[in-house]
């Protein structure tokens, strides 16, 4: 079930959104205002953010922008009823992915996040990725793929798999992935951490993700 975090400060808007969402099989935390939203950020993590723009406390641009610098990944959508030019290049430099101008019709929203959520990586318009000779990675459904047949992961190496292929290349710091890997209430563990690196590189290849000494991790694909 894909979890979304919802800010709208106008409670009738904000209640039916959060139950035609529900009704269609989506977790939903909603909340009314910007410091909340930061917040709930921060504690659990999301499939999709759903932020409108005018917002007591934080508004959703400066939200948004704050999310981003911190690693948060979630593809976003702005709910808003502004509609200038510079207001649209305000929220994409601030890392949305998508608008919907208010009002709007539900089914409008829904084949939105729908898009975004299949999609589940930023702007990689290839459906699979592939790691190496005998294993891809089926980006539509979140899939690992050996030998033409699926594999199952672990959540914690699900989880953190997801995130080298949305960084493919980078050099992710051990704080970066910790903030992705373990909620709030969750205690980091580098042991643990070196046991779903250990247990990804069984299934994929020690060669496709690379430890870098007091840096991090890189994950690297066959070209």
């Amino acid at each position: 079930m894909a979890k979304i975090l919802l800010l709208e400060d106008d409670a009738n808007l904000n209640e039916t959104i959060t139950e035609f969402l529900e009704e269609e099989g989506y977790d939903i935390v909603s909340v009314y205002d910007g410091y909340e939203a930061q917040d709930k950020l921060y504690e659990s993590k999301y499939d999709l953010l759903l932020l409108d723009v005018n917002t007591p406390g934080i508004n959703g641009f400066t939200l948004l922008k704050e999310a981003r610098a911190a690693d948060v990944l979630a593809p976003a959508i702005f709910i808003t009823s502004l509609d200038s030019i510079s207001d649209l290049e305000k929220g994409f430099e601030s890392g949305c992915d998508d608008y919907i101008r208010k009002p709007f019709v539900l089914k409008e929203l829904l084949i939105r996040v729908e898009t975004l959520i299949k999609r589940g990586f930023f702007h990689k318009e290839k459906s699979l990725l592939r790691v190496n000779e005998s294993t891809v990675y089926d980006i539509q459904n979140a899939t690992l793929v050996i030998d033409g047949k699926e594999v199952s992961l672990g959540n914690k190496e699900a989880i953190l798999l997801k995130l080298f292929i949305q960084a493919e290349g980078e050099v992710l710091a051990h704080e970066r992935i910790y903030k992705h890997l373990w909620n709030f209430d969750e205690e980091p563990s580098d042991t643990a951490l070196r046991t779903y690196i250990k247990n990804l590189r069984k299934l994929i290849g020690k060669e496709a993700i690379v430890s870098l000494k007091k840096q991090g991790y890189k994950f690297t694909t066959q070209k």
